[in-house]
C-alpha cells in the first residue's frame, strides 16, 4: 500500500471560499498543493473516521458526512440537523458508531448515530449544560459554551470543554442505548476559559488549554473501577513572559512522536513549543515565535515530525514551518503561504488504499 498524506481545511464561506479545501502534502518540503474543494456552508471543524473512509464536518445546517475516495477527494453523502444552534466541534468513535457534537452558542452536547456506510442517521441524545459564571476579565456573567468534545483514548468517556463555565464535564457513554451520563466535572482555573482538550497518545495524560489564562493544565487519567479519575499535576504558561497586549491561546496539537506540544496564540500571532516528557506527561516551555500571519485559529503537526501547519484566519492563509529539534527547539518557514479565504480548521489524513 502506498502512503499518501492530505490536509483538509475547513473555512468560513462568507466571502470567496465555498467549503472544505483538500491539499496534497509534499512531506519532504512540508508544502501543501491544493487538489479540490468540496462545497458546504461554513465547515468550521472537521474530523475523520479511524479507517480514513469518511470525513465529518460542522455545517450551518447541522453536521455533514463525506466519502473520501482513493485520491482523497470528497463527495458529500449526508447532512443532518443537530437539534440545537450551530455546532463548533465534532468527534467520532473508532468503530464509527456515533458522532459527538459540541455547541458553543447554546452549550449543548449532541450524540448522533451513524450508519454502516458512514452516513449520519439522527440524534441519539442531547444535553444542555447549565449554570452561570462571573468573568472577572470583562466583568460580566457568562453562560455555558461547549468549545470542544473529546473522547478518552479508551473511549469510555466523553469530555465536553465548557469555555463559559471554566469546566470540563465528563460523560460516561452507553454505546448500546446511545445515551450520555454526567459522572464527573473537572474544574479548571477560575475564569480561565478552557478552549480545547487533548490526550497523550498512550491515553494516560490529559491536556486542557486555557484560552484567557494562556496556560495548559496537565492531568493524569485512569478508569478506576468504572469511574473516571483525573488528577492535576501541572499548570504551565504557553508564553515566555507577561504581555500587555491581548493574547489568547487558541489551539493545541501534539507531534506524532509525542515529544512536543504546539500552541497557537491569538493577539501575539505566534506559536509556542513545549517539550513533553513521555513518562511523567509534564511539559516544559521551549520557545515562542511569530508566525507571520494574523489570528492563528488552528494548527496541526505533520506525520514526519518535521513540519507544523498553521491556519491564519484573518490573513487568509495556511503557513507551514519546519521544526528544528535540539537543545532549543524552534521553527522556520520554508515555503510560501497557501492562500485560502477565512480558514478555521486544518486536519491531516494518512490515506492508505
Amino acid at each position: 500500500m502506498a502512503e499518501k498524506f492530505l490536509a483538509y481545511a475547513g473555512t468560513y464561506t462568507h466571502e470567496t471560499s465555498v467549503g472544505i479545501h483538500v491539499y496534497d502534502i509534499d512531506m519532504e518540503k512540508g508544502s501543501l498543493i491544493e487538489r479540490s474543494v468540496a462545497e458546504i456552508n461554513n465547515p468550521s471543524y472537521l474530523t475523520f473516521s479511524k479507517d480514513g473512509r469518511f470525513l465529518y464536518s460542522i455545517a450551518d445546517e447541522g453536521v455533514a458526512s463525506f466519502n473520501i475516495d482513493d485520491n482523497g477527494d470528497l463527495t458529500k453523502a449526508s447532512q443532518k440537523p443537530i437539534g440545537g444552534m450551530r455546532g463548533c466541534f465534532v468527534e467520532v468513535d473508532s468503530q464509527n458508531r456515533f458522532l459527538f457534537v459540541g455547541g458553543y452558542h447554546d452549550g449543548r452536547v449532541t450524540m448522533m448515530r451513524l450508519n454502516e456506510d458512514g452516513t449520519i442517521d439522527g440524534i441519539a441524545d442531547g444535553l444542555f449544560h447549565r449554570g452561570i459564571a462571573y468573568t472577572a476579565r470583562d466583568r460580566r456573567i457568562d453562560h455555558p459554551m461547549v468549545s470542544c468534545v473529546k473522547l478518552t483514548r479508551d473511549e469510555k468517556y466523553l469530555l465536553a470543554v465548557d469555555h463559559g463555565l471554566s469546566q470540563v464535564k465528563v460523560y460516561r457513554i452507553n454505546y448500546e442505548t446511545g445515551k450520555l451520563k454526567l459522572v464527573h466535572i473537572i474544574r479548571c482555573i477560575l475564569d480561565s476559559a478552557p478552549r480545547t482538550v487533548r490526550f497523550s497518545h498512550d491515553g494516560r495524560f490529559c491536556y486542557i488549554l486555557d484560552e484567557t489564562a494562556n496556560m495548559i493544565e496537565v492531568y493524569t487519567y485512569e478508569d478506576a473501577e468504572g469511574e473516571p479519575k483525573f488528577e492535576r499535576i501541572q499548570k504551565i504558561s504557553v508564553l515566555d513572559r507577561k504581555y500587555k497586549m491581548y493574547t489568547e491561546a487558541s489551539c493545541m496539537c501534539q507531534s506524532f512522536d509525542g515529544q512536543y506540544m504546539f500552541v497557537s496564540v491569538e493577539g501575539y500571532n505566534g506559536m509556542s513549543i513545549l517539550k513533553r516528557d513521555a513518562e511523567t506527561g509534564m511539559l516544559s516551555f521551549e520557545h515562542l515565535t511569530k508566525i507571520s500571519g494574523d489570528f492563528p485559529k488552528s494548527l496541526t503537526a505533520l506525520p514526519n515530525n518535521e513540519y507544523v501547519a498553521v491556519v491564519n484566519h484573518d490573513s487568509n492563509e495556511i503557513r507551514t514551518f519546519q521544526v528544528f529539534h535540539g537543545e532549543r527547539p524552534h521553527v522556520v518557514q520554508r515555503t510560501a503561504p497557501v492562500k485560502v479565504a477565512q480558514p478555521n480548521c486544518i486536519r491531516v489524513l494518512k490515506l492508505e488504499r
